[in-house]
């Protein structure tokens, strides 16, 4: 992971269901410390430039009227909707501006492979990933957004079935964060299955499932901080000492042993270098 050292980007992937401003009952104050305004402060706070893209949505007019308004209440107010429907938009004029000048960019929730496949390896991926690399941009998305910074992402698969061989289907994603394989929704949809499968397919990396309104602040690629309201979970499989997944046939139950399991919460945060996670202190508050 040495040369991930340069990086200045930051990544924030969200599980889904991230507080809008619209809520009556919250656990955190939307203003201070709900996870839309921690991506406006690692960016450049109001002022920041937002490019909104829910190219993974069925909806994607109303998706985007959503994060305007939701970034307006914070008080932003350079927000662009940026509505990608075909492959070839993604190398248009207009959509490679709005990519080079935003301070932050927000992947919406939906379907992960439509922004997989619209995307990946266009002119719009490459300036993405320079200037990921290069330059102090934030890249946040949530559910479909999220799973899609993976370079090995969960595509499809049932909950229930998972841990039988072939029930979760993996693709390519965008590659932002090679290191993990990240699942949304995580508790209440019940996928703790399904990421322990993909990580039987791909041990080299770290499973992070995000519950519900609960993300995580990436920095230099090798630690997160996690935020929100919810938990999260993080699978590291390093230490296995038992994975049945190569010597079996598809539909076969499977079996993994000394999966190390760790549950995170608000503040908490976890080295990808070193797997040692740090615990906010019991008397702190929530960040």
């Amino acid at each position: 992971m040495t040369e991930n050292r340069s990086i200045k980007g930051v990544l924030i992937p969200i599980g889904g269901n991230e507080d809008k401003g619209d809520r009556e009952k919250r656990k955190l104050n939307f203003m201070e410390k709900g996870i839309l305004s921690h991506i406006l402060k690692e960016s450049k706070g109001r002022h920041s430039k937002v490019v909104v893209i829910p190219i993974a949505s069925d909806i994607p007019d109303e998706v985007g009227q959503n994060y305007m308004d939701a970034f307006g209440k914070l008080g932003c107010k350079e927000i662009s909707i940026l509505k990608i429907t075909r492959r070839n938009q993604s190398d248009g004029k207009e959509v490679l501006r709005l990519i080079e000048q935003a301070d932050c960019i927000m992947f919406s929730g939906g379907n992960q492979s439509r922004i997989s496949h619209k995307i990946k390896d266009t002119t719009f991926h490459q300036i993405l990933m320079q200037r990921f690399q290069e330059e102090p941009i934030v890249i946040a998305g949530t559910s479909a957004g999220a799973m899609a910074m993976a370079s090995e992402m969960i595509a499809g698969g049932s909950s229930s079935e998972a841990l039988q061989k072939g029930a979760v289907k993996m693709k390519k994603g965008l590659g932002l964060i090679p290191e993990l394989i990240i699942d949304t929704h995580f508790v209440r949809r019940g996928r703790f299955g399904r990421l322990a499968e993909a990580l039987a397919m791909f041990p080299d990396k770290i499973g992070v499932g995000l519950a519900e309104d609960t993300g995580l602040i990436i920095k230099n690629c090798n630690e997160f901080r996690v935020i929100g309201s919810g938990m999260v979970i993080v699978m590291d499989p390093s230490r296995l000492t038992h994975n049945s997944y190569q010597q079996l046939k598809a539909g076969t139950p499977m079996s993994m042993s000394n999966l190390t399991t760790h549950i995170l919460a608000n503040g908490d945060q976890f080295n990808l270098d070193n797997k040692q996670i740090e615990i906010l202190p019991i008397k702190a508050s929530f960040v």
